[in-house]
């Protein structure tokens, strides 16, 4: 028979809890080989990310790539890590307190916590601290504009694993996407306006995004289309021209053909072309993290200068900035509608669920419960 787990402090009377959990991809814990060992193996053996049957997968794996990729890895990170850890967990934890705050301010009595995908602090940790918190409802926004089978919906699976094991369920709702969502698109324009208010505009804008298998694309999977869709939007509301901007995807990993075309041989022909100035921005990324700070800032930096281009500028992703937050705050009061989570509609810090709360553990020690 099958063993259901709840949560080990549970006790009746406790005020139930909402919760939205930003999660990210993720990160090793430190620049080293053996950290990144342990974050590339589970990275790298989730089966939507590496579409391979594990008996031929995993001998590759574990016998050649976990044996030089890390160090090369570590020493990339190396490069971006900053005082307080993994720069995408820093970022990530900034907005999940940012995003607390501001929905505090809006009058929301609701919980924002932060998890990766991959490395610490894992979901399956974070959720059980709010199960032991009597988490009610969830609403997961995982931090990916677009979606992607390889991104969005390992979350889901991560989600849906941990909770396969509990006995006792919350409410579930899951943001599929926000490629398309006015505030995020406003809040992306805006930075880079500020960037161009200061260094003029560019001879071209690039706008770089992470990179999946072409194959996926055949099988179905709507990230290209998605992607394509931001990049068109954005470059509306910057007043661009179809010739000033390009679209491109970064980080090819192996041998099989990617989504095209590929960021860094597209910056070399730029260069090669005689385009003097790019900028670059990666609008598939909400935190600066190893892919925008070191292979865009740096690896592509190099490959458009020594290609005969005179000045590239990297854009920052938005980071934790204001109107980052106020677009994350829309979309969670969008996604959370119905539930109690202004004090107006009795919200879980309301007088009257703390009323409730403890007529009901009243009414359960009446009926013989423990506590």
């Amino acid at each position: 028979m099958a063993k259901f787990s709840s949560a080990p402090q549970f006790a009746h009377g406790q005020v139930p809890l909402t919760a939205v959990l930003l999660v990210q991809l993720g990160t090793p814990d430190a620049p080293t080989a053996p950290a990144l060992r342990r974050y590339l193996s589970q990275f790298l053996s989730d089966p939507r990310v590496v579409e391979i049957p594990a008996l031929l997968w995993q001998p590759l794996l574990q016998g050649v790539i976990l044996r030089t990729r890390p160090a090369k890895s570590a020493a990339k990170y190396a490069t971006v890590w900053l005082p307080e850890g993994s720069p995408l967990r820093v970022h990530t934890e900034r907005q999940g307190q940012s995003l607390q705050a501001e929905l505090s301010v809006r009058g929301h009595a609701i919980e924002v916590a932060t998890a990766m995908r991959y490395g610490n602090p894992s979901i399956a940790s974070v959720l059980r601290d709010l199960r032991a918190r009597n988490l009610q409802r969830l609403l997961v926004l995982p931090m990916y504009p677009q979606y992607a089978g390889a991104t969005t919906a390992t979350v889901f699976d991560a989600v849906a694993q941990e909770l396969s094991t509990w006995r006792n369920l919350p409410e579930l709702r899951m943001v599929r996407n926000f490629a398309d969502d006015e505030a995020y698109l406003d809040a992306v324009a805006s930075g880079i306006r500020a960037q161009w208010a200061v260094r003029g505009m560019p001879d071209r804008l690039v706008l770089s995004f992470h990179g999946v298998p072409k194959r996926t694309l055949l099988a179905g999977d709507p990230y290209h289309c998605e992607c394509h869709k931001t990049a068109r939007l954005l470059a509306q509301r910057l007043g661009l021209a179809r010739e000033q901007w390009v679209i491109t995807f970064q980080s090819r990993f192996g041998r099989a053909a990617w989504l095209e075309p590929y960021t860094e041989p597209t910056l070399q022909a730029l260069g090669r072309e005689g385009v003097r100035r790019v900028d670059v921005a990666c609008p598939g990324f909400v935190a600066d993290c190893l892919e925008t700070l070191e292979e865009i800032a740096q690896e592509a930096r190099d490959a458009f200068l020594a290609a005969g281009g005179k000045e590239f500028n990297y854009l920052p992703c938005v980071n934790d900035g204001p109107e980052l937050v106020q677009a994350l705050a829309g979309i969670v009061e969008r996604h959370s509608g119905g539930w109690p989570i202004s004090q107006a509609e009795g919200g879980p810090a309301s007088e009257s669920v703390i009323a409730e709360a403890r007529a009901s553990a009243q009414r359960a020690l009446a009926l013989g419960a423990e506590r």
